[in-house]
């Protein structure tokens, strides 16, 4: 394996999977002297993707229906 220009390596998927390192995972790397680790980063505080979606579109809604409403629209009825 080879550190590309930008200082970027693919991470087998393989070892992927084994870690849980899924796409968008915060990830950070610790250095002991000798070894370089690379670990899941702890929970940060900035909200994540979902949170900030659902702080955005909370209260946006404009129809004033009531859930049974909503389900029959859904069902087509």
């Amino acid at each position: 394996m080879r550190i590309t220009s930008k200082g970027q390596v693919t991470i087998p998927k393989k070892i992927r999977d084994q870690a849980g390192l899924l796409p968008h995972t915060d990830v950070e790397f610790l250095y002991d002297g000798e070894i370089v680790r690379l670990t899941p980063a702890k929970k940060s505080e900035r909200e994540s993707r979902g949170e900030m979606a659902v702080r955005l579109l909370r209260g946006s809604a404009t129809a004033r229906m009531s859930t049974d409403e909503i389900m029959a629209l859904t069902r087509g009825e």
